[in-house]
């Protein structure tokens, strides 16, 4: 039973976190300073005693007042604080952070304690909200125009890589293929599409076609994906820790940088450049750009939110066999990897993939092929 008085629980609302001040009497506080004490004589060492049979008195002469009261406050709050907790329903997502005034013995010890809440999400008629957007058809068929426009393009793509391999300088051929006139470009014929590795310029064709078809369709899938998404955050209620947004702001973050890398620079030479740059509300500091992130980011948090809520209340959890065959592929790629991190970081891309599926009204399942990861 617990024995806190003055037990007050507020909520910042702000950053969705609780915080909870109690008292201790010091009649209680006492008792954990007494389990303290045996706790530290089990294993201390001094002079003139056996390991773990020095008498508390000596204990106390050596060790002081001060380390053994911080150790029963230390003990009284591991012990209190989750049973109150519970009492007053405050459920949590993280260690607490817990704050305490110099314990003394023989007075009441303070404390505040204050931890991340656990999301509250309210979403409205997810499968309603999918069904109508999903209901949205584009035409994904191929017009002549863009046919053409393609073709196009692949003939001063090779009239580039021919000029290329003449010798000429690489910007100097793309210069030239851009301004030659269409009738000045290598025709599309059947050497033209041999080349390419089809059998004659009507395969070739066919398959461009195709591609381009299926580039279209892949374009709308992601639309319409966005469009539930977009619509889903709209219309959630949504509250979540500020520990989560500063989880997508370090994601964001680390990809940046990584991609910078990728470019041949660094986070900090991209910034110094930015220095002398007009506006003068070009964003020039690390700080400047996590805030211009804040909103990618809440839409992220949000999104990671309600895709999780959704696989809960539909069961939809990755194929087991599909999950344990990319997991094998994985480890391959990534043999330094902790196994069991592996598998969560792979198995909750699957859900997702298999949670955003499930809106779409797609029942295919989420997972490669042998065939797949051996092309």
């Amino acid at each position: 039973m617990s024995e806190l008085h003055n037990v007050k629980v507020t909520r910042d609302d702000t950053r969705w976190e609780a915080e909870v001040t109690a008292e201790l009497p010091a009649e209680a506080l006492s008792k954990y300073r007494d389990v303290a004490l045996r706790e530290i004589q089990k294993t201390a060492v001094l002079d003139g005693f056996r390991s773990g049979h020095a008498p508390i008195e000596r204990i106390i002469a050596v060790y002081g007042e001060g380390p053994i009261m911080r150790r029963a406050a230390e003990m009284a709050v591991q012990s209190e604080l989750p049973e109150l907790l519970a009492k007053e329903k405050v459920g949590i997502v993280e260690a607490p952070r817990v704050t305490t005034g110099e314990p003394e013995n023989g007075k009441p010890l303070v404390f505040t304690a204050r931890a991340a809440l656990a999301p509250a999400i309210e979403l409205p008629d997810y499968r309603a909200v999918a069904a109508k957007l999903a209901a949205v058809k584009e035409d994904t068929s191929v017009s002549d125009a863009e046919h053409a426009e393609a073709t196009l393009h692949l003939r001063r793509e090779r009239a580039r890589i021919d000029k290329v391999e003449a010798g000429a300088e690489p910007a100097k051929a793309a210069e030239e293929a851009r301004s030659m006139e269409e009738g000045q470009l290598p025709a599309l014929d059947d050497t033209f599409a041999q080349s390419l590795g089809y059998e004659s310029a009507a395969a070739f064709s066919e398959a461009l076609r195709k591609n381009i078809q299926s580039e279209k369709e892949l374009r709308a899938k992601e639309r319409i994906r966005s469009s539930i998404l977009d619509e889903l955050v709209k219309s959630s209620k949504i509250s979540y820790p500020a520990s989560l947004l500063s989880y997508e702001l370090d994601d964001m973050e680390a990809r940046f940088k990584d991609d910078l890398v990728q470019m041949g620079t660094t986070l900090e030479a991209f910034l110094a450049e930015r220095q002398g740059q007009e506006p003068s509300s070009a964003i020039k500091t690390p700080e400047a750009l996590r805030e211009s992130w804040k909103d990618a980011a809440d839409k992220r948090a949000k999104v990671r939110l309600i895709l999780a809520d959704i696989a809960r209340k539909e069961g939809i959890e990755p194929d087991a066999e599909a999950l344990a065959h990319e997991l094998e592929h994985a480890k391959k790629h990534y043999p330094q990897a902790d196994p069991d991190m592996l598998r969560s970081h792979i198995a909750h891309a699957m859900r997702n993939e298999a949670t955003l599926r499930f809106l779409e009204g797609n029942t295919e399942k989420v997972g490669h092929t042998t065939e797949d990861h051996s092309s």
